[in-house]
């Protein structure tokens, strides 16, 4: 019986991740500097070439993996899988054309260049009245 110990808890746990469980989003961290927007997502155990998609649309960058896991040991198989995704507002001034994400043991790497920041209103003259 004690064998099944460890099995049971892991079970539990599995249940636990559902859609509304922090397990289904994908932690990051991110880190705005005058030249660049940098964000770092967890994402260990997918294919990058096959299972991660990242897009940017209307000033929102939207990153999506999925993980398919199988392992098989002492005559027991056991699987894992799941969709994830995370969505962050980019900056205003986000150079959305030139973004660059890489993909390194576990961990996504996303960089988004900056533009210098644009002036959105003008300046009104004032005149003073002639005497």
């Amino acid at each position: 019986m004690t064998t099944l110990m460890p099995r049971l808890f892991g079970d539990l746990v599995d249940w636990l991740e559902t859609p509304l469980h922090p397990g289904y989003l994908i932690r990051v961290e991110d880190r705005l500097t005058e030249q660049d927007y940098q964000l770092r997502a967890e994402l260990p155990g997918v294919d990058p070439d096959q299972d991660i998609r990242v897009s940017v649309d209307d000033g929102m960058m939207t990153i999506v993996a999925e993980r398919r896991e199988k392992e098989e040991a002492h005559g027991r198989s056991e699987f894992r899988y799941g969709m994830f995704r995370r969505a962050v507002r980019l900056p205003a001034n986000a150079d959305a054309e030139h973004i660059t994400a890489a993909y390194d043991r576990g961990v996504l790497a996303v960089t988004v260049p900056l533009t210098a920041p644009t002036s959105s209103g003008r300046k009104i003259p004032v005149t003073t009245a002639a005497e």
